[in-house]
Parts: C-alpha cells; sequence; structure tokens
C-alpha cells in the first residue's frame, strides 16, 4: 500500500510590539515579585504573577477589548514566546483573572504596587528626587454587587473631573518621579473624595518616608496642596506648589512684582521670574512671581470671555433699566449709577433722562388738560473700561510657585523647573483613560476587584515608563534618532508611537511530522533597529542579535 504524502501545517500568530511588553515584564522581575508575595498554589496553569502579566500585556496590547476578553486577545500570540512553554489562551478565563484580583486586594493594592514600583526604581536607577502628586476620576457605569467593606472604597457619585457627573466613580491618586514620569505610588479612594483632603493625608504619610530617605525628596502638586490646614504637615516636608490665587498675599505679591519692573529675569524658557522671601501660614518660603507668552495668552482669553459674558448681563439690566420710572430725575440717574458701580469691566455712557408727562384718564390727553405729574426715564449705555481691563489681564497672566525649600540645595530655576513637570502626572492619567486602554475593563462587579484593577492598570503604566525611559536613555546614549509621524527624525520619540511602527510583526509556526520551525516575520532593518534599544531580553523574543 502506498505511503501517505508528508503534511506540512502553517500558523500565524500576532507578536507586534507586545514582544517588548513582555520583554521588559522579565527584565523588571514583576512576575517573580508577585509569586513572591501573594504565593504560588500547587497546581494551577497560571500562577498569580503570569496572570497579572497577561493583564498587562492586554491592556498594552491597545486591542480595546474588555477583561473577560483576554483569552480571545491572546488567542492568537505565541504565548510561548510572551511567557513560557504550556501557557495556554484560556488559562486566562475570567475565573482565574477575578480570583487573582481578590488575592491582590487581600495583599493590599496600595502596598503591593509600592514595594513592586521601589524595587523597579532601585533596579532601574530611577531619580526619584521629585515626587510630582495628582488624582483624577475614574468613571464607572452599571451596578456594583458586594458589600461595603472597611478596606474597599465607595462607588458614589462626586465631582467627576471626566465632567460626567451622571455617572458613579472611584477616585485614583497617583505619584509619579518626574525622571520617566515613573508611577511611584497608587491608592484607590472613595468616589466623593476631596483633593484637599487626600493630598494632607498623604502629606502627613510623607514626612518621615522623606526624612528617611538617603537622598533629598521633595513633593510637587497643584494648589490644592496648599491650605491652612495642611500647613502642619508641609512645614515639615520639602514641597513646590502653586499658590491659590484666592489667598490675599498672592495678588500683593504680584501687584509689588508689577511694579518693578526692573527686577524681572528671564529663565531659559523664556519665562519672566521675580523672586520674594515671605512668610506665610507659618513658613518661611520662597514665592516665585512667574508670567510667559503662554499665560498671558491664556488670561486674554479668559478675561475676554468674561468681558463678554459681563456686557451680556448689562445689555438686560440696562433693558430693564430704562422700563422704569422715577419720581425725580436725580433718582433716575442715581440709579444708573447705582447698577454701574456692580460692574467690573465696564462705565456707564451716555446717560440721560427723558421727561415724561403723565396725564389724568386713559388715552390721548385733551388740547388744554394739565399734567398730573412728571416721571423721569434714564437712557444709558456701556463702554469697556479698557485701562481696567489691560491690568487685569496682565495680573492674571502672572501666578506664583512657593516652595519651602533651602535655596542652597534648589536654585529658583530648579524649583521652577520642577514645577513645570507636574504634567507628568496629569499625563499618565491620560495614557490610563485612554479609550484604546482597558479602563472598559471595570466591568467588574465588586469594589475590591476594582481597586485591584486600577492596581494592575498603574502597573502598566510603570511598565510603559520604564520602557520608554530605556529608549530614550538608550537614544542619547548612542547618539541616535528615530522618524516620527512626518517622517522627521527626533530624539526623543514617544513609546506609543512606535508601537504603531512595530504593527505586522508576527510569529509563522511551521510544522511538518519531523520538525517544527518559528519564524519571525516582518522584521526590517527600521525595526530590527527599534526592537534593540530595548535590550537582550526584548531581542531574544524576536529572536535576533541585539550585539
Amino acid at each position: 500500500m502506498p505511503k501517505a504524502p508528508a503534511t506540512t501545517t502553517y500558523s500565524i500568530e500576532r507578536l507586534d510590539h507586545l514582544g517588548i511588553v513582555a520583554g521588559v515584564i522579565k527584565d523588571l522581575k514583576i512576575v517573580e515579585l508577585i509569586d513572591e508575595r501573594l504565593g504560588i498554589y500547587h497546581g494551577e496553569s497560571l500562577s498569580a504573577g503570569e496572570t497579572v502579566a497577561g493583564m498587562i500585556i492586554n491592556g498594552l496590547g491597545f486591542s480595546n477589548r474588555p477583561l473577560y476578553l483576554t483569552p480571545m486577545f491572546f488567542k492568537h500570540c505565541p504565548l510561548w514566546l510572551l511567557f513560557r512553554e504550556g501557557v495556554k489562551a484560556d488559562d486566562f478565563n475570567r475565573f482565574k483573572l477575578s480570583r487573582v484580583l481578590d488575592r491582590c486586594h487581600s495583599y493590599g493594592t496600595e502596598l503591593l504596587f509600592s514595594e513592586i514600583s521601589l524595587h523597579v526604581c532601585r533596579q532601574e536607577k530611577v531619580d526619584t528626587r521629585f515626587n510630582h502628586l495628582d488624582t483624577t476620576s475614574v468613571t464607572l457605569s452599571g451596578d456594583y454587587l458586594g458589600k461595603i467593606e472597611d478596606d474597599t472604597v465607595k462607588i458614589n457619585l462626586g465631582h467627576s473631573k471626566d465632567h460626567r457627573p451622571d455617572l458613579k466613580q472611584v477616585m485614583l491618586e497617583m505619584m509619579v518621579s518626574q525622571d520617566g514620569g515613573i508611577p511611584l505610588l497608587g491608592r484607590s479612594l472613595d468616589g466623593n473624595s476631596s483633593d484637599n483632603i487626600v493630598f494632607k493625608e498623604r502629606a502627613e504619610k510623607l514626612v518621615e518616608e522623606f526624612k528617611a530617605s538617603e537622598t533629598p525628596r521633595y513633593l510637587v502638586a497643584d494648589c490644592k496642596l496648599y491650605t491652612e490646614t495642611n500647613a502642619v504637615h508641609l512645614k515639615d516636608l520639602p514641597f513646590i506648589t502653586r499658590i491659590p490665587n484666592n489667598i490675599k498675599m498672592v495678588g500683593e505679591s504680584i501687584d509689588k512684582a508689577l511694579a518693578a519692573t526692573d527686577d524681572w529675569k528671564t529663565l531659559d524658557d523664556g519665562r519672566k521670574i521675580q523672586t520674594f522671601n515671605v512668610e506665610h501660614y507659618g513658613m518661611q518660603q520662597r514665592w516665585h512671581v512667574l508670567s510667559s507668552e503662554t499665560s498671558q495668552k491664556t488670561a486674554n482669553k479668559q478675561v475676554d470671555k468674561r468681558v463678554k459674558k459681563e456686557a451680556e448681563a448689562i445689555e438686560k439690566q440696562l433693558f430693564h433699566l430704562q422700563a422704569k420710572r422715577f419720581a425725580c430725575a436725580d433718582d433716575a440717574s442715581a440709579a444708573a449709577q447705582d447698577l454701574a458701580k456692580k460692574w467690573k469691566n465696564h462705565n456707564i455712557k451716555n446717560c440721560q433722562t427723558v421727561e415724561h408727562l403723565c396725564y389724568e384718564g386713559k388715552g390721548r390727553p385733551k388740547k388744554d388738560q394739565e399734567p398730573t405729574k412728571t416721571e423721569y426715564q434714564v437712557i444709558a449705555d456701556k463702554e469697556k473700561d479698557e485701562n481696567k481691563i489691560n491690568k487685569l489681564k496682565d495680573k492674571e497672566a502672572h501666578y506664583i510657585i512657593g516652595s519651602n525649600t533651602d535655596p542652597k540645595e534648589l536654585s529658583d530655576q530648579e524649583v521652577v523647573g520642577a514645577y513645570k513637570e507636574q504634567n507628568k502626572a496629569e499625563r499618565g492619567f491620560r495614557f490610563l483613560k485612554d479609550p484604546l486602554f482597558f479602563v472598559s475593563s471595570l466591568f467588574v462587579k465588586t469594589p475590591r476587584r476594582i481597586m485591584a484593577l486600577l492596581m494592575v492598570m498603574l502597573l502598566s503604566l510603570l511598565v510603559y515608563g520604564i520602557a520608554e525611559r530605556r529608549l530614550r536613555a538608550c537614544l542619547a546614549e548612542k547618539k541616535e534618532t528615530l522618524p516620527n509621524q512626518l517622517h522627521q527624525e527626533i530624539e526623543k520619540p514617544t513609546l506609543r508611537w512606535l508601537f504603531q511602527l512595530l504593527y505586522g510583526i508576527h510569529c509563522l509556526t511551521i510544522t511538518t511530522e519531523k520538525q517544527t520551525y518559528h519564524v519571525i516575520e516582518g522584521l526590517t532593518p527600521l525595526r530590527q533597529k527599534i526592537l534593540s534599544l530595548f535590550g537582550p531580553t526584548v531581542a531574544n523574543i524576536y529572536q535576533f542579535s541585539s550585539g
């Protein structure tokens, strides 16, 4: 009987940028760190660390798939490259994910993340001198089950930073390093938590931590950090923050700076600065009065908007005023002047009174009929107070950055530069809340799992931040560049853009009766150059030498 012909099968699996994410996770030993803390159960196909790593890869895969579709996400991925031999897509089922999220919460999500972040920052030598603190809201929809426990957040309505007051939410507190925007700590909070209270609690906890630090550390936050009730903690905590405009002394300091026209200095970025040594809330501080072209444009826009709104209100006021009648001309003029006193950016113009003779009876008065009384109507117009408006624009273009740091430790330039990097925290929040990220995965129905999933999202930001930091550091060391979206060579590309460039890399598996071959397809010279910047672990996943 003739022998059947040999058969050859082919399968193709998506790799794209997922190898970078998996490689960085392996380098940072995130799986091992989680397994050390949560333990490994006998007979489980996936450890807790591998399960969390799968959620991170899913989140950074930008597939816009909810969490319960993780098996579908991994169905056509080379799991033997991303994890190890024997891992299957169905291992990442929703029951496994839920149980691991419960275990993360039982250990303590804030504690687990801070321990991993501390290890990573030490390994990667992240500069943690400047710590940027901020909060955001994460909106949720649907009903949430489970008991309200002391160690879980309350999912409720609150001030929505997403401008969705109709949806329930939780709050997320995060502190990141200025060096690379690496998240250092993260905490889930009740949906109606106040920033003032959150910042006060965090400042109190950081006092001892900063004192015990081997190197000086500084807390950078927005104006909600600077309150009178929080001053007791700020006295012992080196801080850099914007001073709220509603403090009387702020306006006085800006007026003083505007009067001293010869004392302005220009920073490297073009901003103008004046520095005052002040005592406020019982603390000796440096207040830096700043202005820039950007702040001037913003102030002009905001003031013009307010002036326009006031003008519309004045039109209505004048319309109603001229409909009134007064017993004498002085009363009519006084009513107009009283009204004008309430205007902030306008003056009264062409104010005149008009006599109206009143006759007894209805209709046209008779030829010789005498008027019974005289009433007066006031007619007026408005005009902009250009001098006042220009002064207001100039004043509002200035703002104050305050710090209690020693000038010998941090120069004025360093203080102002540190606050300028506050957008590192805001950029991290934008990344977490991107629709392509797995924030839509917050379908889980219990508060404890929501808290754990927020922690996994912070771990994803940690991996992303370290990968981008490595990329840029390697480019700087080699003095190389990469093309941006406009095909221009740049020194600091975003990791997200490079992920787009790597789209189309696949793992082709060829299986014959005798052997199985694996071939990585789509490795163009540019893609291989990009991948080599992340080190040997990533290069090994894509099966080429990084040397």
